[in-house]
Parts: structure tokens; C-alpha cells; sequence
């Protein structure tokens, strides 16, 4: 494969965030100041993140045509094929990256290895040119991370690097019919939580966590006998996804029978919105690029046949 160009995908920083937010420096030094925050810290983290991006810049430049965009427009980037893309942040911009690709190979490069753990980030800024050379070659060796995938009844179409939320944009309930296993049933909850076998460590991880406390606490045994969950941990490259209810209501129009369950390529889960208004569907923590799911709305959600080429040698 010949690669045309090297997209580099950046973030904007705490610092900056802050700026837009309060419209000068010195106001967000103000701010940061008065509540208890450390802007030295802002500061410091800032300008290691613009030193290393710098430098990395600079030394992609060298092998290809480099274009850089920051992670807020990436909804509305086309990618090509002829595209090689590098990361350069924290394990989210991988995250948040992944999604919008078709088959793209991916260098993630970690710009702060002190502070960030980089559990997605194989390579650091004096490894990233070589990696990308060894992609340009036909050299790098790849993971191939699963996805989920949502497609709606209208042709809309979502994809998730760790997980899809289904549910309700406030704090009411959520109000559907699920289909999964040959089983269906209507649902009054919190919504429902799909993860992938990259995104089994995050929010599933948490539901066991909650299942556990309240095994612990009322499970009426004693903990000898009340043996924890174990978190369902999945390898990047599963077939297969978790999906779990949160908090199922059980009335006259609601049961809580269907809560929990996998999806392979052979059983994706239906589900059919019966909300007048306010549904979503978001993936990977992004409640801005989300699609509505209102009643008339099904969705069928599966694996997905894209998936992540993450660069890890």
C-alpha cells in the first residue's frame, strides 16, 4: 500500500480548554488560582504536550506529507485509504480516533510517558518515526481490534472502540424493547451499556463492581459463600460483546428477566425505542456525536466488520 499523506490527530489541552472556556490566560490563571488548582501543573502540561508534539511534527514531515487536525473535528474529517494516521495524546484520542476510520493503520504515540499510562500507546515520541517507516515499508506488525456497531432502521450508522450507551439523554428512564437470544422483553432502566473486548476493563468493569457491593452488603450470606464476580475481561480481538442493563425496573409494563448477555457476529441484540423523546445512542463517552433514538426507531447492534490496525511493532 502506498500512503499518500500522514494525518496526525491532536488534542487540545486542560489549559486550552480553560482559555476557551474563560477567554484569556490570565483569567483561567485566576480561576484556576481561586478554586484551589494549580496552574503552574495546567501550564507545565501544556507545553510538554506542544514540546513533543513539536518535535513530533517535525520528524513525521520528514517521511510523508503531514496534515494535522485537532480531535473536535474529526467527526466531519474524511479520511482516505491512502492515509496513514498518528495519535498523539492520551489513550482516548485512540479511542476517539479509532471509530472514524475504515482500515487506516494507526501509530499511537504517548507525548508524556510520566504522566500518561498509555495502555494504547505502544511507542513514544523516539520510537514514532521508526514505526511509522517500518508502516510505510510493509514492515509493522498489527492488532486487529474488535468494534461494535450500531445500525439504525433510517440507515444511520455508529461505530464503538470500547463501548455504545442506549438510553436516555437525562436522568429518566429509559423505555424500550429488547431483543436478544431468541428472547424479548420491554425495559423501564437506566439504559443499556454494549462494550467491546477493549472497553472491558472501563465501564463494564464498573458494573461488576456495583454487582459486587451489593452481593457483599445484602447478598444475606456470609462473604465466604458470596464469592465476587470476576470482571469479564475480553482480548482486543473478540468476537464478541457484553451487553448489561442498568437498573432494570420491574412494574406491570417493564420486566427484568433480559439484563445481561453476549452478542457474537451470529446474535446481535434489536432494540426498539418506545421514548417520544430525548433517546440516544453514543459511543466511547462522546454525548455530542450521538444518534437520537426516538420511538420508531430500531436499532440492531453487533459487531462491527471494520477494524482498528493498531500499530504495535
Amino acid at each position: 500500500m502506498d500512503y499518500e499523506k500522514i494525518v496526525l490527530v491532536t488534542r487540545k489541552t486542560r489549559l486550552e480548554a480553560l482559555i476557551e472556556r474563560f477567554n484569556t490566560r490570565g483569567q483561567a490563571k485566576f480561576y484556576l488560582e481561586h478554586s484551589g488548582g494549580d496552574y503552574a501543573w495546567y501550564e507545565q502540561e501544556h507545553e510538554t504536550y506542544y514540546t513533543a508534539l513539536e518535535g513530533l511534527q517535525k520528524s513525521l514531515s520528514r517521511l510523508a506529507k503531514t496534515q494535522v487536525i485537532e480531535r473536535s473535528f474529526l467527526p466531519n474529517f474524511l479520511f482516505t485509504d491512502s492515509d496513514l494516521v498518528v495519535t498523539a495524546g492520551i489513550d482516548g484520542l485512540v479511542v476517539n480516533t479509532a471509530k472514524y476510520l475504515s482500515g487506516q493503520p494507526l501509530v499511537a504515540v504517548n507525548p508524556d510517558p510520566t504522566h500518561i499510562d498509555g495502555i494504547l500507546l505502544p511507542f513514544s515520541l523516539s520510537q514514532a518515526s521508526q514505526a511509522v517507516r517500518r508502516v510505510l515499508s510493509g514492515q509493522a506488525k498489527y492488532r486487529l481490534i474488535s468494534m461494535a456497531e450500531v445500525r439504525l432502521n433510517d440507515g444511520q450508522l455508529l461505530l464503538a472502540f470500547n463501548d455504545l450507551f442506549v438510553g436516555a439523554r437525562s436522568h429518566v428512564s429509559a423505555r424500550y424493547t429488547i431483543q436478544a437470544a431468541g428472547e424479548h422483553e420491554k425495559h423501564s432502566s437506566s439504559g443499556i451499556i454494549i462494550s467491546t473486548g477493549a472497553g472491558s476493563t472501563g465501564w463494564l468493569s464498573s458494573l461488576f463492581n456495583m454487582a459486587n457491593g451489593i452481593l457483599e452488603t445484602f447478598g444475606g450470606l456470609p462473604a465466604e459463600h458470596n464469592p465476587p464476580l470476576p470482571p469479564l475481561r475480553l482480548d482486543w480481538e473478540a468476537e464478541r460483546l457484553v451487553f448489561i442493563v442498568r437498573e432494570p425496573f420491574v412494574s406491570k409494563t417493564s420486566s427484568a428477566k433480559l439484563v445481561c448477555g453476549l452478542i457474537t457476529p451470529e446474535n446481535p441484540i434489536i432494540i426498539h425505542s418506545e421514548m417520544p423523546e430525548g433517546g440516544a445512542i453514543f459511543s466511547d463517552g462522546i454525548e455530542s456525536d450521538y444518534l437520537p433514538f426516538n420511538t420508531g426507531s430500531v436499532a440492531t447492534i453487533g459487531l462491527s466488520q471494520r477494524k482498528t490496525r493498531l500499530v504495535v511493532d
